[in-house]
């Protein structure tokens, strides 16, 4: 148990990732298409609400869904951001981002349950949802197992 808590919350974070290389590797590829997907949602004519979404925006209260959608986007970006500074500067903190990756994604999904919006179709992140769900369990569990042999090397 000391290990676990020593590898998400280590003493001093720097540059060294601790065990299996792959939860860094699929944790950029999920970081770039945060960067993506905060841009689409900020940058886009309707935010992707109407385009990706599929919601009705030939309605009043519209222009608010595409201003929420643009907030959206920029914690998007924000969290995105922290991400890379964990990759390119604080490796050691790579095993807590898959944390905060899992209760990111479980806290939409539980937002999305209690507060259901009607699409026309089902938007491409509600799918990416269950998918970044199991990949940051998944993660988690690799880095803390992979972490604790190397530790365990260590001594």
């Amino acid at each position: 148990m000391k290990n676990i808590l020593t590898i998400l919350f280590p003493a001093r974070a720097d540059n060294r990732l601790r065990g299996s290389k792959w939860p860094l590797y699929l944790f950029i590829l999920v970081a770039a298409i945060g960067v993506v997907r905060s841009c689409i949602h900020i940058l886009s004519p309707d935010c992707g609400a109407g385009s990706i979404a599929g919601m009705n925006l030939a309605v009043s209260g519209a222009i608010e869904v595409i201003f929420a959608f643009a907030l959206w986007g920029a914690e998007q970006l924000v969290y995105a951001l922290l991400q890379w500074v964990a990759i390119l500067r604080y490796r050691s903190l790579i095993p807590l981002m898959w944390g905060v990756q899992f209760l990111e994604t479980l806290g939409r999904m539980l937002v999305g349950h209690l507060k259901p919006v009607v699409f026309a179709h089902t938007p491409p992140g509600a799918y990416q949802n269950y998918f970044y769900l199991a990949l940051s369990v998944l993660m988690l569990a690799l880095s803390l197992w992979s972490g604790q042999k190397a530790i365990r090397e260590e001594k």
